[in-house]
């Protein structure tokens, strides 16, 4: 009876199906069918048990039939009833062979049979729609999908169960509790009767404020450990950047000649160290030059720079220093400001007698692997310097969340200033409530469908 309770408040909309594995040549691929009689849809193109009058989570063998009675694949048929699937409503998973032909041949048979192509990312957002996931959790599908490390799934994971959203709805909970006491002082005004204790209102949204601002200290650990360290390697022609990147990566991805200016463009290639993803950007080396091609080379490095998230500048130590090279280093290190500067002598295996006092972070050679491994764990320990980062700890890593915390963090102490101030509690109400509305957008409480498009458009279909 209770089963029943819950699958009547399901919005079931009309059927929707999408191959939801990758097409190409497999061993399996899975085609998944969800909504409004989606169950009855398959049944009618699938031979074999009648999986109408199968139980829920139950795996049936059978075939696709076409329209001609003819046999598409031998498939299995998983069952999920409402409400107890990914969406929330009938879902049907198909597995077939994974053929690219097999596969598409499946899928257009249950189109034929009544049921709508899938949208990217609307099996999510009906899992969403129907309160299977808060919103937070569905973008932490779409952040699993497109994980390019082992601390970006991590983190992603820590939100798909919901971590971030036990936040959320705890801070919620704190400003409905201080809106509640403005708002029942406000219903007897006119008697004169004070229920809002202004002392422990304002430790409650100092408390509030307070732990916002821990997890927005997050954010930029959070951003990196999604998106990837965008680590620029810079330096004089010849220096050893290609070399570098080539040994890092173990791979020769950049083109390595003793000809100088042979980089004409940045090259990008991810690399994974110890869970972490350093996005490494190769570029041309630094110098005039009358080659428009290597000259617009030289400007993208400029511009590479000036977006890194981590600055390698690499010095030839097989060529003794000339005045230019040491202004240059000078300069790149005030450019570079707060974002982590190594200064890398390279080639140090051939290190010529240099009468200029430098401190290098260190001396490695590419060619012989010496202090390769020791560059290696400084990278990752100067990427998250002064990065609030704790591999066990909670991160936000979306944008989009930051700014709804900043937005509800500045509403909180809009209405601390106002509570010193002496304000009534009818403004104190308005910032409180502009506070609910911005953390409510986080976990979706509030949304509209800007959000949810822009949100759903980063998904795969099938997802």
């Amino acid at each position: 009876m209770k089963n029943n309770t819950m699958q009547d408040s399901i919005e079931q909309k009309k059927a929707i199906a999408a191959i939801a594995t990758p097409v190409g040549e497999g061993g399996i691929a899975v085609i998944r069918v969800s909504g409004k009689n989606a169950i009855t849809k398959v049944n009618s193109v699938f031979k074999g048990k009648d999986i109408e009058a199968q139980k829920s989570h139950t795996v049936h063998f059978g075939k696709i039939i076409d329209k001609q009675g003819l046999p598409v694949d031998e498939v299995l048929a998983t069952i999920f009833r409402s409400p107890k699937s990914y969406t929330g409503e009938d879902t049907v998973e198909i597995s077939c062979h994974g053929g690219v032909l097999v596969t598409q041949k499946v899928l257009e048979t249950i189109l034929d049979a009544g049921v709508q192509a899938a949208e990217a990312g609307e099996f999510t957002q009906r899992a969403f729609l129907n309160g299977k996931m808060d919103l937070d959790q569905a973008e932490a599908v779409a952040d699993i999908i497109h994980a390019k490390s082992v601390k970006a799934v991590d983190a992603a994971h820590q939100q798909l169960e919901g971590r971030l959203g036990e936040h959320i709805k705890k801070f919620r909970q704190q400003i409905i509790d201080a809106t509640a006491m403005v708002e029942l002082e406000l219903d007897f005004i006119e008697e004169d009767v004070e229920f809002a204790n202004k002392e422990q209102l304002m430790k409650l949204l100092v408390d509030v404020s307070t732990e916002i601002n821990s997890l927005l200290e997050t954010y930029e650990s959070g951003r990196l450990v999604k998106d990837g360290v965008k680590t620029v390697l810079i330096g004089r022609p010849n220096a050893g950047k290609s070399t570098l990147l080539n040994t890092l990566v173990g791979s020769d991805r950049a083109i390595v000649t003793d000809i100088a200016g042979t980089t004409r463009d940045t090259i990008d290639v991810d690399w994974n160290y110890e869970g972490l993803l350093f996005k490494l950007i190769d570029t041309a080396g630094l110098r005039e030059t009358d080659d428009v091609v290597e000259a617009e080379g030289v400007k993208r490095s400029q511009k590479a720079f000036e977006q890194a998230d981590l600055v390698i500048y690499l010095k030839d130590l097989s060529h003794a220093f000339t005045t230019e090279e040491r202004a240059e280093i000078n300069e790149f290190q005030q450019r570079a400001g707060e974002t982590p500067f190594i200064l890398i002598g390279t080639k140090a295996d051939i290190e010529q007698e240099n009468e200029w006092r430098t401190e290098f972070d260190l001396k490695i050679s590419a060619l012989s692997g010496d202090a390769i491994n020791t560059l290696k764990a400084t990278l990752k320990e100067r990427a998250l310097e002064n990065k609030h980062y704790d591999a066990s700890s909670l991160l936000v890593t979306s944008s989009r969340h930051r700014d709804a915390l900043k937005k509800a963090n500045e509403q909180v102490q809009a209405a601390i200033h106002g509570l010193n101030m002496g304000m009534t509690g009818d403004f104190l109400s308005i910032d409180l409530r502009a506070a609910l509305n911005a953390l409510g957008t986080i976990t979706g409480e509030i949304t509209n469908e800007h959000i949810l498009d822009s949100i759903f458009s980063r998904f795969c279909i099938g997802k």
